[in-house]
């Protein structure tokens, strides 16, 4: 999606700060003893009572309304009778529509007690985030993204998990430009035009780099087993810089 007009750009942010708003309140309802079933049902309602349906649902007939990834999970995790327990690293994954435009963010939560390695992985997976997004600018290449990304992560010695990739949304929740590589791609040529609406999301790690399928269809685990974080916004490009429309309000 290149985003052209003012009115689909006031809906763009109408859904990322939906799609926000249902993070931030998952996140605050975290605590051992819940279920992501149970919390997927806060999403849920977050969703419908601001008149958006869920992305993944949609798209895919995913089985949830939301993505909940618990410790060796990091990705697609389907809610169920898992429950959440101390110190357990929880993945919330939110995109949804409403008025034919797609948003979608994420943030990776800790549930007290928190080791020491962990909160430094939180928040350094934040930083991972923001490092990619100050790239974003009209005329610059898509590789200084995951360029950025890569510098910072070796920098501070993680890994980055290199088959889960950044995307473009807007029309649909996933589309062109596709596979927006995290992590350096010397292969990647393209660059960022005004207007284009994308992803950014690295998975940042303590020892994994590839995420890999389970029992499940859907849900993913990192490989080799380490803890792992991802965070992620939904930007718009601009001639002035990046333009973030998941931010909850």
């Amino acid at each position: 999606m290149t985003l052209n007009n003012d009115e689909d750009l006031q809906r763009l942010k109408e859904i990322g700060r939906i799609c926000a708003n249902a993070v931030q309140i998952m996140g605050a309802a975290l605590e051992p003893g819940i279920t992501t079933a149970e919390l997927d049902a806060i999403g849920r309602k977050v969703l419908e009572d601001a008149g958006a349906r869920s992305a993944p649902e949609l798209t895919y007939n995913f089985p949830g309304a939301t993505c909940i990834s618990v410790n060796e999970e990091i990705a697609h995790g389907i809610p169920g009778a898992r429950i959440i327990q101390a110190g357990d690293l929880v993945n919330i994954d939110v995109s949804a529509e409403k008025n034919g435009l797609f948003a979608d963010t994420g943030s990776s939560f800790a549930v007290p007690p928190i080791k020491p390695q962990i909160e430094r992985l939180c928040r350094d997976g934040k930083r991972a985030m923001w490092v990619g997004l100050n790239e974003v600018k009209t005329g610059k290449p898509l590789a200084a993204i995951g360029n950025a990304i890569g510098s910072f992560a070796r920098k501070n010695r993680y890994t980055l998990v290199t088959n889960l990739a950044s995307h473009g949304v807007g029309r649909s929740l996933h589309e062109e430009p596709t596979e927006i590589a995290t992590w350096p791609d010397k292969h990647e040529k393209r660059r960022m035009t005004d207007g284009m609406v994308f992803t950014i999301e690295p998975f940042l790690s303590l020892g994994a780099q590839w995420a890999e399928g389970g029992d499940d269809e859907w849900t993913l685990y990192s490989e080799p087993r380490a803890p792992t974080v991802q965070y992620e916004h939904t930007v718009v490009v601009t001639r002035n810089g990046p333009m973030v429309v998941t931010l909850p309000g």
